[in-house]
């Protein structure tokens, strides 16, 4: 069974690049990936997650308003019965100057792993390797008998 990844970005955020770019190295690396776009709701995000049985959803922001984005988050995953892996990357804080501090505050909302903008797309697939137990030959395996 492919090793699926729904992603997209939070809240009022139209910034498209970095999940683009995550898109295709996670898609070259043979995982299943449902790139929800921009402005995605958290509602959408928890739909899409059931709807394909997500592994790891990943949610981006990079207009400094993730903290607001994201409260209840997990909360209407956990609801939804979504037991999956929560990543969350980008700017995440206006003047974010103390990123341990911002990271200190995502795990606390629940999110399993909190990147900053300049984590590159290969320490992400390095983490989804670590966190679902599998390798990137494994996932592309499981993406060439989907």
């Amino acid at each position: 069974m492919p090793t699926t990844v729904i992603l997209g970005v939070i809240g009022s955020d139209a910034h498209v690049v970095g999940i683009t770019i995550l898109d295709q190295a996670l898609s070259a690396a043979g995982f299943d990936v449902e790139n929800l776009g921009v402005q995605t709701s958290q509602e959408e995000f928890a739909a899409a997650a059931s709807e394909h049985d997500a592994d790891a959803v990943l949610v981006s922001s990079l207009y400094g308003h993730a903290e607001q984005d994201c409260q209840g988050f997990h909360e209407l995953l956990a609801r939804e019965d979504i037991d999956a892996t929560t990543y969350i990357g980008g700017n995440l804080a206006v003047g974010q100057d103390d990123f341990e501090q911002t990271r200190t505050t995502f795990r606390t909302l629940g999110f399993d792993r909190v990147f900053d903008s300049e984590t590159t797309p290969e320490e992400v697939i390095r983490s989804l390797e670590r966190d679902l137990g599998i390798s990137t030959r494994e996932a592309e395996t499981d993406r060439v008998q989907a």
